[in-house]
């Protein structure tokens, strides 16, 4: 049975973030054009301090080097969070990209009250920025891991986010409402193919619902392989502060019965 993790003491409290995490992280901000509280930074850097310390022990990260952490895991995630709440009208910001049809996506994926579940969430990338960002929105992140899922439970109490939920179980085994509500929206950060993904969370998503995958290089094979229901809403190139490498978000949704 699905159950939703237990917190867990990390191996050392998370300490004040340097200041110079503290103004590389608002300049990403302002260049994303996020308007971030200093609550809110502090919260992100506090959770990328609890990152480094319990992965000196529970490995939820290959990635190591504190700065690489600010740029990969919360630069990254930041950036989906524009395209999110004012999601492009034309769908495709990609040269050579399939244009949308049918019926647009909201203007607002995370508008409040919405539901979002983050699926192989790992150590709670993107839900824990997600959740940071849109405190009026419910993020539920789900991991088969339960070191993974523990941690993020961890994140939710000593960051004070009630909004964050963890849930220790295999993503196909959930069921909504039982589990957890229909969700507005899934995400999913190198969780699996894209028709693996879908085809594993279709039952959790809400009927007007849309999915949410982060990816690196535009995949144009895996759209290709999409199920025949799923279509392409918007796929959007992301621009990540002090990142080279191609990163994309891609919107997908149910075609219109």
């Amino acid at each position: 049975m699905p159950r939703h993790a237990a917190g867990r003491r990390p191996p050392s409290e998370a300490g004040t973030p340097p200041a110079n995490e503290a103004a590389s992280l608002q300049a990403a901000a302002r260049e994303l054009g996020l308007a971030l509280s200093r609550e809110q930074s502090d919260r992100l850097l506090a959770y990328c301090a609890l990152l480094r310390k319990w992965n000196a022990v529970y490995n939820l990260t290959a990635i190591r080097d504190p700065q690489a952490m600010l740029v990969q895991h919360l630069f990254v995630c930041l950036a989906i969070v524009p395209p999110l709440t004012a999601v492009p009208e034309h769908g495709s910001t990609i040269a050579g990209a399939p244009a949308s049809s049918g019926a647009r996506l909201g203007p607002n994926l995370l508008a409040d009250g919405a539901i979002v579940l983050d699926v192989g969430a790992g150590g709670g990338l993107p839900g824990v920025v997600l959740a940071v960002c849109a405190p009026a929105v419910q993020v539920h992140c789900i991991d088969a891991v339960g070191k993974k899922a523990a941690f993020v439970a961890q994140v939710r109490a000593e960051l004070g986010l009630p909004n964050l939920h963890a849930h220790h179980a295999r993503v196909e085994q959930l069921r909504a409402p039982r589990d957890l509500p229909a969700a507005n929206l899934i995400v999913s950060r190198a969780f699996a193919s894209l028709a693996e993904f879908v085809t594993l969370t279709e039952h959790l998503l809400a009927s007007a619902g849309a999915w949410a995958a982060m990816k690196g290089q535009y995949p144009a094979d895996e759209l290709d392989a999409l199920p025949a229901s799923v279509r392409l809403a918007a796929a959007i190139t992301l621009a990540v502060p002090q990142l080279r490498a191609q990163r994309h978000l891609l919107l997908l949704q149910r075609l219109a019965q």
